[in-house]
């Protein structure tokens, strides 16, 4: 059972939240007021904390403050409860790191909706991470160690298009081929029992994907989907193996390729525990510019849907729309039919957190 602390001053309030969060079966620890907040935190280590604002003796953003500051508190994930909607009060509370915002007044549903998908999002995350380092022992162990890779994807090759929103493979599949993206972009995502996604990868043209499943010989663990009308290579499992097994030179590219992707991975963990949501934004629309940027130099326009660019945060689509907004007012980012053009990415790029 997920542990959740509520901090909010009014009696009535609080009593109505813990009893929604009850009846959906979570664990609720209670505070009123931020000292004793911050103490509970401390001290029972919650899965999530939900906070209020405005309090006497220690406001909300104080008790984020403090538990930043603590090792053992600092990645829990945070939601706010406030009754102002001003865009200085959300600013204020994405700099010091809130995960996300509910305005009073809201409904069961949306209270719901908030705490599962930050739930779910961690989990995933850890899950994810910890069985892609085991792949990598594994990979590291099994690989005995080719002159070249180019037979695999050689120009003789017959090329499989996939048209947008087309799945390459699903979660909970067993993979018998690898494939190579010889022309457009994939994305790779997990999904929680309510269909929600966290997209773990962008792939861009001359990566290859679903080569850790196929290494350690289980299920997918994630799903494929082409983002756009795409060209790809399917390289037979069998063949793959043996080209693996018998060539070291193809052994050590695929552990370099796979130990990048696990570097690159664990610096996204790291940054979804600890970064706040505007410097999350500000990552996700770098990351979508450094992988599909064609020429260097020009505005970047970034192609991707604001509920991809939320599943990449690990925010609500809200939330990240509000952050957008704001970045467009700062002149970081330009908004014109729904297309997002990156404005002035080092601005991005030095986003204080």
């Amino acid at each position: 059972m997920k542990k959740i602390l509520l901090i909010e001053d009014n009696n009535e309030i609080r009593e109505n939240i813990a009893e929604i969060l009850s009846l959906a079966n979570y664990d609720i620890l209670e505070a009123e007021n931020g000292k004793v907040g911050v103490e509970l935190a401390k001290n029972e280590k919650p899965d999530l904390i939900i906070c209020d604002i405005m309090m006497p003796q220690l406001d909300g953003y104080g008790v984020l403050h403090m538990l930043s500051k603590i090792p053992a508190t600092s990645g829990i994930p945070f939601i706010f409860l406030t009754a102002k909607s001003e865009k200085d009060d959300f600013r204020k509370g994405m700099n010091l790191g809130a995960d996300d915002y509910l305005i009073k007044p809201f409904d069961d549903l949306e209270l719901l909706d908030a705490v599962e998908m930050r739930l779910k999002k961690n989990e995933i995350l850890r899950a994810d991470f910890q069985k892609n380092a085991e792949g990598l022992n594994n990979f590291m162990q099994e690989a005995k160690g080719l002159e070249e890779l180019d037979s695999l994807i050689s120009n003789e090759r017959k090329i499989s298009v996939y048209k947008k929103k087309q799945q390459l493979f699903a979660e909970g599949q067993y993979p018998h081929s690898l494939f190579f993206l010889n022309k457009g972009k994939v994305k790779a995502f997990k999904t929680n029992e309510e269909g929600r996604e966290y997209i773990t990868n962008l792939y861009k043209e001359g990566e290859f994907i679903g080569y850790l499943d196929l290494l350690e010989d289980k299920t997918y663990r994630e799903s494929a989907v082409a983002l756009e009308d795409s060209e790809l290579v399917i390289i037979n499992k069998e063949e793959f193996h043996s080209l693996l097994y018998q060539n070291r030179d193809v052994a050590n590219k695929f552990i370099k390729i796979l130990s990048g992707d696990l570097a690159d991975r664990e610096e996204r963990l790291l940054k979804l525990a600890y970064n706040s949501v505007r410097k999350r934004v500000a990552e996700a629309l770098l990351l979508v510019e450094k992988q599909y940027q064609q020429e260097k130099g020009k505005n970047f326009q970034v192609t991707i849907s604001r509920e991809d660019l939320a599943n990449i945060v690990g925010a609500s689509k809200e939330t990240v729309i509000r952050t957008l907004s704001d970045f467009k007012d700062e002149k970081l980012i330009d908004i014109n039919g729904g297309k997002i053009t990156i404005v002035n990415s080092e601005k991005l790029a030095r986003m204080r957190n």
